[in-house]
């Protein structure tokens, strides 16, 4: 690989842990905010932060292209299932620690790499089975169903992992023929009306300048971390930066224990090892079988 490339790669992939320090913050901060903010007006708050500065950015850059689509009802649905993502999100960090709800969440690229292998009718190998499997077995390790503290409540990171491989499925659909402006333009308009229709029957007066910052925070932090992850991209292949995704659980790990002085427990460590050891490498085979298509000999 020539340096230049090196060196475009190696950026890429500090891009991608930076962004993941921005989800990771995000995470904590909605955690902080839920505890004195209604849901709906969190997730207004967070999506029209991100529609109004795309449309202020890009509006002007690209004109009436950026609102260019042939494919709307897969825009509004693309929003949806982010939005309710981030609702689940928003409901189990009320819940659960940040740092174990990330682990929980990162199971999604294990769920999504076998669900597209299945919908293309692709052979899916034991090890990748082997290894969503073990994703699982991590979060049992975490939640423990059968412990005395078990709460019902922490099925919600399930909802944001199921409407989560939905997204991320129809995303990569999308980037096929849509633009990616295009896509976080309608994502985030989506998002801030569906919030805004409910925001009347949820509106409940916010007296702490605190907690109005960390609304305007989560929006900063939401619409930088994206930015810098598409930035990520442009240097470096998917297929490269997908283990680095997994820091996402060591600096929210930082996050709970700096504001929330929350220490994980020996199971929940082993459970939240256990996944980011099968995502990682569920990761690093992606790559392999990539590279190996692309050197065979065509008949």
């Amino acid at each position: 690989m020539p340096s230049h490339s090196q060196a475009q790669v190696f950026k890429g992939i500090g891009l991608a842990i930076a962004a993941m320090a921005c989800f990771a913050t995000l995470d904590t901060t909605t955690k902080w905010v839920s505890l004195s903010a209604p849901l709906m007006v969190a997730m207004f708050f967070r999506y029209a932060f991100q529609a109004v500065v795309t449309t202020a950015i890009e509006l002007p850059r690209q004109g009436r292209a950026l609102l260019h689509t042939a494919h709307l009802g897969l825009h509004i649905l693309r929003g949806a299932l982010l939005l309710a993502t981030s609702v689940f999100a928003f409901l189990s960090l009320k819940h659960m620690p940040v740092g174990e709800f990330t682990a929980i969440v990162l199971l999604t690229p294990l769920i999504v790499t076998l669900l597209a292998a299945r919908m293309l009718h692709e052979k899916v190998s034991r090890l990748r089975v082997l290894l969503v499997a073990g994703g699982f077995v991590g979060t049992l390790a975490i939640v423990r169903p059968q412990g005395a503290d078990f709460n019902w409540a922490l099925l919600f990171p399930v909802g944001v992992v199921i409407a989560n491989a939905g997204f991320q499925l129809l995303t990569s659909r999308m980037t096929r023929t849509e633009d990616s402006m295009t896509m976080q333009f309608y994502t985030g308009w989506t998002g801030a009306l569906v919030a805004a229709l409910a925001l009347p029957f949820a509106w409940e007066p916010i007296a702490s300048p605190w907690v109005w910052g960390g609304l305007l925070f989560m929006g900063v932090m939401g619409s930088l971390g994206h930015f810098i992850l598409i930035l990520a991209y442009q240097r470096a292949p998917a297929a490269v930066l997908m283990p680095y995704m997994y820091a996402q659980i060591a600096f929210a790990m930082l996050g709970g224990w700096l504001i929330f002085a929350h220490v994980p427990d020996r199971w929940t460590l082993a459970g939240m090892a256990l996944i980011a050891v099968c995502g990682a490498a569920g990761a690093w085979l992606t790559a392999h079988e990539s590279r190996a298509a692309a050197e065979a000999p065509e008949h």
